[in-house]
């Protein structure tokens, strides 16, 4: 035996057994009474689409858990979702743990990986040293998206950072009739299709049911920790049509209306106070009755889309609450209820019904809104809603996600304990910020943080329990300042004080106006008292620059593009060629092959025999992406932009017996604009077989910004099909493998990278 071995065993060895005592080691033990705990993490969720929180929109099941215990409404998060879940895995602030803005990219300081810190431990990691057993589906995002691949690395996907099951995605979003799925540390297909009735929503419903169910036949003794990170209703917005059209007499009187009737609502409810004040409409952002009729029609569509997908969640959490109280364990068990931020501004003024084709530049004008309304929600959109509605998503506040003012961070956060928590449907305001919820966890098990994590000495905890409000209405809120940062957005709070500023991407910050709002007198942050205080705006601008040296807030940097393509090439080096064997699995979109905006040839080596045909390369879904394939006997290659097809086809039918089968794009530089509506444009396709010719276009369309959040498939095309096929149309000959070269002439639009980059989060 080994000395170490030797030094952790706690009993005698003798030469033999009778001259030698066992040990065992102890048993890990939670508290007495330690509960079960279940979050439910919505995504771009407004602080008032909550039915207990002022929307019209169906939400019974969280609105009972509502009435069976509290609402906070001063929780707030950080603008943003991975940072977000990042301070609320870990109880520090985003920046100090390094995931100051998204897992996209890592920057290159220390507040900026895009990966959790080792030294930051999970509440997952914490919990799993006294006995629990943790749980965690749907959005992870808080892991590099380059890591996402086949080879890890694995520390920094859920399984890696102490939860003991996963399944659900990694990424910012997924299309939720096809999704990126991932159990534990594989990706794998979805168990069903649009077709069957499937909807990722029920699925992790399902799934969290079955890892409970499964725990409790196992060790009903032992304590859970479940996290359901939904992504409803993350854009693309995506429900049943019957449910998603049912809203719209609700929604047809417009944004303006619906603001007025969810504030009134959470003035009787005592949401907000009585004195609040509506805040005018968002910069940009129109009066409902300046639209034209198609528009409104449109417009109210898409906001029954997202009410739809919200309304389908609440009615698939209510199975899993009944099964916990089938199971006996609904009196011990925590529920908390939550948005990650405010709701999003990405669908810019007008909305998307797919989103993917505006951000290659194929234009999604009105009249072809109206054409695809009936589309809307389904399997080959990719929508999301207009400025106004997210606008009224988040009443009464200021902005949206992204921004540091209210529309950004302030959120609904309900929490339900029957055998513990005796207030029944009350309101609690103080002042509570994402990096709380663990400290407050933590002393609600009754255990203390670890000062070790697998070796890995940690570093305190920033956030501050709000445990005593939960029995105290009048418990004061932490004495501690908050600070906020997003994109260059900045803000500060400090005593019921906010001092805020909205940065304006590209200009310099030293010409930010700050503004400055006594929050316990205004909750919509209308009254700017920065000129009639300036000293204390002063002192709270000075507090800030603290607060971001102390937490790594710095350097402030409000570049999309260069962080986003910086990352890529980082990541992909020099490497120019990709070889994939038949065989092989899955690949996310940001492990892929770069092919936006270059030239590059894709070659398969192949054995067919006649009549066979399948895909052989495929990226993307039925919203965007390119697949090669073979059918009725031809070579076609589908380039599908924002659902728009360009088909090629090859002249003659595929030769049968060994062949490579492949496609050129050569990247066009013009000399002149292109006559409007000429064919003529930025790309040149040819099919090739054996490296011959065997037909060409050429197409002002391509990928200048994305491919597509779906990833890659290798003789099949496993998600929504790319093009006119039933999925997943497996190659039937034999495929060896395939290879994708790209050539050293890419030119990205950054602006254009930024803007999509952005709305994927």
């Amino acid at each position: 035996m080994s000395a170490g071995n030797a030094k952790a065993f706690g009993g005698t060895i003798g030469k033999t057994v009778r001259e030698s005592k066992p040990w065992w080691p102890p048993a890990k033990k939670p508290p007495a009474g330690a509960p079960n705990i279940l979050v439910v993490l919505f995504d771009d969720v407004g602080f008032s689409d909550f039915g207990c929180y002022g929307s019209r929109i169906k939400t019974p099941t969280i609105d009972k858990l509502a009435a069976e215990g509290l609402r906070y409404t001063g929780f707030h998060t950080t603008a943003m979702c991975s940072t977000t879940r990042a301070a609320l895995l870990t109880g520090r602030n985003h920046h100090s743990v390094g995931v100051g803005c998204l897992a996209n990219f890592d920057s290159g300081y220390p507040g900026y990986r895009g990966k959790i810190a080792k030294e930051a431990g999970t509440i997952a990691e914490m919990l799993r040293a006294h006995g629990y057993r943790n749980y965690m589906l749907g959005k992870w995002h808080v892991t590099p998206l380059t890591e996402s691949g086949a080879t890890g690395p694995f520390d920094g996907w859920p399984l890696g950072r102490g939860f003991d099951r996963f399944y659900g995605f990694l990424d910012a979003e997924t299309d939720q009739y096809a999704p990126e799925l991932v159990a534990d540390n594989a990706h794998i297909d979805p168990p069903g299709t649009y077709e069957s009735g499937y909807h990722l929503t029920s699925d992790l419903i399902d799934q969290s049911i079955r890892f409970i169910a499964d725990h409790l036949a196992d060790r009903p003794d032992l304590p859970w920790l479940t996290w359901v990170a939904l992504g409803a209703c993350h854009a693309p917005h995506q429900a049943p049509a019957d449910l998603i059209k049912g809203y719209d007499a609700m929604f047809e009187s417009g944004w303006d209306v619906e603001r007025e009737l969810r504030m009134a609502k959470q003035k009787a409810m005592g949401v907000v106070p009585q004195e609040t004040k509506m805040p005018k409409r968002n910069d940009g952002v129109k009066a409902w009755e300046e639209h034209a009729v198609d528009e409104r029609r449109v417009f109210t569509r898409l906001q029954s889309a997202f009410a739809g997908m919200l309304d389908h969640a609440d009615q698939h959490l209510a199975r899993l609450i009944a099964f916990l109280e089938e199971a006996g364990v609904r009196d011990n068990t925590l529920v908390i209820v939550m948005s990650d931020n405010g709701a999003s501004q990405e669908g810019g003024p007008l909305g998307f019904i797919n989103a993917m084709g505006p951000f290659n530049f194929r234009p999604e004008p009105m009249p072809e809104k109206i054409r695809r309304i009936d589309d809307i929600g389904g399997p080959e959109t990719h929508t999301n809603f207009p400025h106004g509605w997210a606008m009224a998503s988040n009443t009464p506040l200021r902005r949206y996600k992204q921004n540091t003012h209210g529309g950004g961070i302030r959120d609904p956060f309900v929490m339900s304990w029957p055998g513990r928590i005796e207030a029944r449907g009350e309101l609690r305001h103080q002042f509570v910020h994402a990096c709380d919820l663990v400290p407050t966890l933590l002393e609600l098990v009754g255990i203390e943080p670890p000062a070790i994590i697998a070796g890995v000495p940690q570093m305190p905890l920033e956030g501050k329990s709000f445990a005593a409000s939960i029995a105290n209405a009048a418990a004061p809120a932490k004495n501690t300042s908050q600070y906020f940062e997003m994109f260059g957005h900045r803000g500060l709070w400090r005593g019921g004080w906010k001092a805020v500023s909205f940065h304006p991407s590209g200009t310099p910050f030293e010409n930010d106006k700050w503004e400055l709002f006594h929050l316990d007198r205004d909750f919509s942050e209308v009254d700017d008292l920065a000129e009639k205080e300036p000293e204390r705006l002063a002192e709270m601008i000075k507090l800030w620059w603290a607060e971001a040296e102390q937490h790594n807030v710095l350097p402030l940097d409000d570049r999309f593009a260069p962080r986003f393509a910086e990352n890529a090439t980082r990541f992909h080096g020099e490497r120019s060629r990709f070889t994939f064997h038949a065989g092989m699995g899955h690949v996310p979109t940001d492990v892929a092959p770069d092919v936006r905006s270059r030239s590059y040839t894709i070659e398969a080596h192949v054995e067919i025999e006649e009549g066979a045909e399948g895909v052989l390369i495929a990226h993307g879904d039925a919203t965007s992406g390119y697949s090669l394939y073979i059918k009725d006997g031809h070579l076609v290659h589908d380039l599908n932009i924002g659902g728009g097809h360009e088909i090629l086809r090859s002249r003659g039918k595929v030769p049968s017996g060994p062949h490579r089968f492949g496609l050129h794009v050569e990247r066009l530089v013009r000399k002149e604009a292109p006559a409007k509506g000429s064919r003529t444009g930025f790309s040149e396709y040819t099919l090739l077989i054996d490296g011959e010719a065997a037909g060409s276009m050429q197409t002002q369309f391509g990928f200048n910004t994305l491919i597509s959040w779906s990833g890659l498939d290798i003789g099949r095309d496993r998600g929504s099909p790319v093009s006119h096929y039933a999925a997943p149309f497996e190659f039937t000959g034999k495929l060896k493998r395939v290879t994708v070269v790209m050539h050293d002439d890419q030119k990205l639009d950054g602006e254009g990278v930024g803007n999509a980059q952005m709305a994927r989060q």
